[in-house]
This record gives C-alpha cells, sequence and structure tokens, in this order.
C-alpha cells in the first residue's frame, strides 16, 4: 500500500506540474517574454513546483532529512539524470554565453549551500538571504533578456502555447496548483512508510525515490524537448531548475520552518552535489558538447549515486 501511495502520488505530480507548466508557458508567452527567459524561470519553476510542496509539506510534518534530501537529490539527478538521458538522443551544445554566466551562478549556490551547511541548520535568516540572491539573479537575467532584444521565434514554441484559450490557461493553472500538494502529501506518506518498513533513513528515500519522483517533471520536459531538437531548452531548464531548488525551495522552506543538516547530508551527500554539479564545468569552459559517450557516463554516476547513499542509509 505504501508503495502504491508513492506511486500514485509521483504520477498527480508529474500531472499537476505538467498542467502548471503548460499553463505559465502560455501566460509568459502572451506577456511577450523571451524563450531563454522562459526556459530559465517559468519552465524551471513549473518543473521545481513539485520540490516545494514536497519540502514545505515534509519540513511542516516533522521530515526535514526528506525536505533537505528532496532538493539535493533532485540537483544531483537534474545534472547526472536529467542531463545525461536526453544527451543519449542528442548532443546538449553549450554555445549560449548567458547560459554559462548563469551555469557559474549555480556552482556558486552550490557551494554556497555548502558552506551553510557547516553552520549546523537553515534558518530563516538563511533562507531570506536566499531568497534575495535569487530576486537579484532574476532581475538581472530578465535585464539582459530585455536588452538583447531577444524576440521569440515562431520555431521556437509550441503554437498552441501561444494560441491557448485563456479559460484553458487559467484551468491548467488552478488544477497544477491543486493537485501538486496532493500528490506531494500521498509520495511523502508513501516514501515515509517504505523507509521505516525497509529499515533505511528518511534522507537516504528523500534522496533518492522522493528527489526521483519530483524531478520526474524535469526529466519529462528536457526529453520532449530533445525528441523535438531542441536540446538548448535542456541545459537551461537544469540550471534554473537547480538554481530555484537551492534558492527558492530551500529559501522559503527554512523561512517556514527551520531545517536542520545532519552529519551525513554536510559530509558526503551536499558534497557529492557539488562534485555532480562541477561536472558541467569542462563542457562549459570549452562550450564543447555533451554527447551520448558523457550521458552513458552521467546516468551510470547516477546510478552510483543511488547506490551510495542507500548503503550508507
Amino acid at each position: 500500500m505504501s508503495l502504491l501511495f508513492a506511486i500514485v502520488g509521483a504520477a498527480i505530480l508529474i500531472v499537476a506540474g505538467d498542467m502548471l507548466v503548460r499553463g505559465a508557458i502560455a501566460l509568459s508567452l502572451k506577456a511577450g517574454l523571451s524563450v531563454a527567459l522562459v526556459s530559465l524561470t517559468v519552465v524551471a519553476f513549473g518543473t521545481s513546483a513539485p520540490e516545494l510542496v514536497i519540502s514545505v509539506q515534509a519540513a511542516l510534518e516533522s521530515s526535514p532529512d526528506i525536505a533537505l534530501g528532496n532538493v539535493v537529490g533532485s540537483n544531483v539527478a537534474n545534472v547526472l539524470l536529467i542531463m545525461g538521458v536526453p544527451a543519449l538522443i542528442a548532443p546538449i551544445v553549450v554555445s549560449n554565453t548567458e547560459d554559462i554566466r548563469n551555469y557559474l551562478f549555480m556552482v556558486g549556490a552550490s557551494i554556497l549551500l555548502l558552506v551553510c551547511a557547516w553552520y549546523g541548520a537553515l534558518t530563516w535568516m538563511i533562507g531570506f538571504g536566499f531568497l534575495v540572491l535569487l530576486a537579484g539573479f532574476l532581475i538581472q537575467a530578465y535585464r539582459r533578456s530585455v536588452a538583447s532584444g531577444e524576440a521569440v521565434e515562431d520555431d521556437e514554441i509550441d503554437p498552441d502555447s501561444v494560441q491557448m484559450p485563456t479559460a484553458k490557461m487559467i484551468g491548467l493553472l488552478v488544477v497544477g496548483i491543486i493537485g501538486l500538494p496532493i500528490g506531494a502529501h500521498l509520495l511523502i506518506e508513501g516514501a515515509r512508510n517504505i523507509a521505516l518498513s525497509f529499515g533505511v533513513s528518511e534522507a537516504a528515500i528523500g534522496l533518492t525515490l522522493v528527489a526521483l519522483g519530483t524531478s520526474l517533471p524535469e526529466l519529462a520536459a528536457s526529453f520532449a524537448a530533445a525528441m523535438r531538437g531542441r536540446t538548448d531548452v535542456v541545459l537551461g531548464n537544469v540550471i534554473g531548475s537547480n538554481l530555484l531548488n537551492i534558492l527558492a525551495i530551500l529559501g522559503i522552506t527554512s523561512i517556514v520552518h527551520e531545517i536542520p543538516i545532519s552529519d551525513s547530508f554536510r559530509n558526503l551527500d551536499i558534497p557529492l552535489m557539488v562534485v555532480a554539479t562541477l561536472a558541467l564545468l569542462p563542457f562549459m569552459v570549452r562550450k564543447a558538447a555533451i554527447g551520448r559517450k558523457t550521458g552513458m557516463v552521467f546516468v551510470t554516476a547516477y546510478i552510483g549515486f543511488a547506490a551510495v547513499v542507500l548503503t550508507a542509509g
């Protein structure tokens, strides 16, 4: 029954997250935002919404390890799995200076989380600081997008998103917003009971099962983009999602409820997340494509990460 709850919860999260993303993209494009900015912000926020609901709800239900593990595990999955799987379909080309700039900011946010971990807990003050950093980043991203005069090209977007009726757009947003907390509750309860029945820690479950479940929207969005040959959207989605996971999700969650950080997170899990994030650095510096061989290495590395976490847990 616990496994069924977890599966149903993940399924609801996927469907609700997809509806939220579709509605948000339609709203953003109607407002005249560029595809690059929509990918970095709206799509990233929409696909990260399950992580936000899960982390806040887990913290309120006295499961801080699930709240933190969800974010850390999702960031690892985003880099190794969400980038790795699409790379098996089509090379992910790194050529956009804006992506490189955003990636370096993502690395800085990851290292900042590692530094804060040594404080022992994510307090409301740290969470507020995260949100201030995110606000500054988004403001600068928007200004650069406007200054560049980047236009939305017809072949870069889904025509249905532009022509979507307002009523349908609002309906998708409402259903997505309602469905996310329902799916989150079922997934958390199922994951917690699975951890208890198998003697695995909540941290390990949060880093693997819960994180993978909440990362499925990113995987679905990236897979669809790769199938359409739009691998540039994949990179922006991953960078945006990881930034939001750390600065927005942990920022909001720690304001709602303080998140204590255990030794395993401080000494193993968060450092592994930083290492996974730095795995993209050579490709960014050389503006090299992430091809099938690298994609296979990334996917294999993620399997190894999950094995290490479950063994340690």
